[in-house]
């Protein structure tokens, strides 16, 4: 049975404007607007986004939930480039190199897109870099495969580890040439990772030793496990943030539409989304922000994920 406090004859704050930073719970009357407004903490919640032009899976996301950008992907848009802004997809200039299952790191003005499946089929090692308007094939990896985890923050620096055929390498880019650094403590395919070339999470994945719910933290030298995610083991998931706050969402293995949130330290299981979806773009730079795209049905449908500190207002003119 729901319990309500009565609060008539209580006074609130009256200001002019909007306190900057509310804290959980503060109550306050805004006199400029004649409204009532409450803070609370949003625990999560998914919303409808714009739908991609050209919808597909195995496809790879960059950016954030404000401005993003997808590539390559199955269901006839393997080279095809889409821009978002917030509300609305924009079809952009073409991959050089039409593929699926691919992988990325930088902004929706400077990235990179490497690895993946070429139509022969086969796996390649080809990487190419965005300027905010076109791509341009650079040097290779070392080692070509498909369905691995990507991270970086421009075109001049990018991190791929893992993939498959199911191997623990990892490649580190410098702007000219990838290098092959310290390899992950577990081999795993078809997953995803995000975070910069200094500081990454690799998450989940196939033939993963022992499960497939198993996260590994990369800080510019080495991998260290670190704690499990907390519900289903799942490969083929989305994942965004950085390596203090982050989310997994979507995924095969029982976990198609659920989602999980990180804190740094541990994995907490959150609200689902309202479809499920495989091998999904990913955007975002936390747990607070991010954009689930792709992999579902419809595959072009879009999902936009807030949680944090949010604003309930009451008109009482």
């Amino acid at each position: 049975m729901t319990t309500y406090k009565e609060i008539r004859g209580t006074n609130i704050e009256a200001v002019a404007s909007d306190p900057s930073n509310p804290v959980d719970g503060q109550v306050w009357y805004n006199t400029t607007s004649n409204t009532v407004k409450a803070n609370y903490i949003n625990p999560g919640t998914w919303s409808t986004g714009g739908a991609l032009n050209t919808g597909r899976e195995s496809v790879t996301g960059i950016g954030t939930q404000a401005a993003a950008i997808v590539a390559g992907g199955v269901i006839d848009g393997a080279a095809v480039t889409e821009l978002y802004n917030g509300t609305n997809w924009t079809e952009v200039n073409d991959l050089n190199t039409a593929r699926v299952r691919l992988s990325s790191g930088g902004t929706p003005t400077s990235a990179l897109v490497f690895a993946g499946r070429i139509p022969a089929p086969s796996t390649t090692a080809d990487t190419e870099a965005w300027n905010g308007t076109n791509w341009t094939e650079v040097n290779n990896l070392n080692t070509a495969r498909e369905n691995g985890g990507g991270a970086g923050a421009s075109s001049t620096n990018g991190l791929f580890f893992g993939g498959d055929p199911v191997v623990a390498i990892t490649e580190l880019y410098n702007g000219t040439n990838w290098a092959e650094v310290n390899d992950m403590n577990n081999t795993r395919g078809t997953f995803n990772g995000c975070g910069t070339n200094t500081a990454a999470l690799a998450v989940a994945g196939k033939n993963v030793p022992a499960s497939g719910d198993k996260t590994e933290l990369w800080n510019g030298t080495n991998w260290t496990e670190v704690n499990n995610l907390s519900g289903a083991a799942r490969y083929g998931s989305g994942v965004a943030g950085i390596t203090t706050s982050a989310l997994i969402f979507g995924g095969i293995g029982g976990a198609s539409n659920l989602t999980e949130s990180w804190n740094g330290t541990n994995w907490t299981a959150a609200t689902a989304m309202s479809q499920g979806r495989s091998e999904p773009a990913a955007a975002g730079t936390s747990n607070t922000a991010a954009l689930a795209t792709a992999g579902g049905s419809p595959a072009a449908s879009t999902e936009e994920w807030n949680a944090g500190p949010a604003t309930v207002t009451f008109d009482v003119s």
